[in-house]
């Protein structure tokens, strides 16, 4: 099975399961990202010719709503069976790329066909912007492994949705106020 093969059935998993359903949400693949808006140009009246960069992403939840506006929640970058450490350091450089446009995107990898092997260490030493790390045992995933990262993808859309409020309401008379932030560190 080859990688794009792969991120299909995860995301076919995905999309079947009900906090997906008539929620705005729609899972992607080969998704493409936008991480820069790059000037090429002034006219004459100081307004600006643009020009878009977009990264291809392996699965994206795209949180759209009913006035045809979207944002992305979540990316999930993909790779089976083995990473490298340049792998690590660019879809890491990718998120923090991505981030710098939409600054309350939640970004991980995920790992397939691992066997028994856990995460390895070079994930933790040079995915710095990754929020999360998943790994499955093999292509074909087990109910416990699609029910945890399930879990762990909601909660990932709810982390985005308060980053969201956090950085654009925060000027609003009637917004939530927080005097505790805290980011927490899982492993399993």
């Amino acid at each position: 099975m080859t990688e794009v093969e792969w991120v299909e059935e995860i995301a076919k998993h995905v999309r079947d399961k009900p906090m997906f359903q008539n929620s705005g949400l729609e899972i992607e693949t080969g998704f493409r990202l936008p991480y820069g808006f790059e000037i090429s140009a002034h006219k004459q009246d100081d307004k600006p010719n643009t020009v878009m960069t977009s990264f291809e992403t392996d699965l994206a939840i795209i949180e759209r709503n009913k006035d045809g506006s979207w944002r992305p929640r979540v990316i999930v970058e993909a790779k089976i069976t083995n990473i490298t450490t340049h792998d690590a350091i660019t879809y890491s450089t990718k998120a923090a790329a991505h981030r710098s446009v939409y600054p309350y995107l939640r970004y991980g990898v995920m790992l397939g066909n691992r066997s028994e092997n856990a995460l390895p260490g070079l994930l933790f030493r040079h995915g710095s912007q990754f929020d999360f790390m998943f790994s499955f045992q093999n292509f074909q995933t087990s109910g416990s492994e699609m029910e945890a990262f399930l879990k762990l993808l909601d909660s990932e859309i709810q982390a985005s949705r308060t980053i969201e409020k956090l950085l654009f309401d925060n000027r609003k008379q009637n917004r939530e106020r927080y005097t505790i932030l805290h980011k927490k560190l899982v492993v399993e």
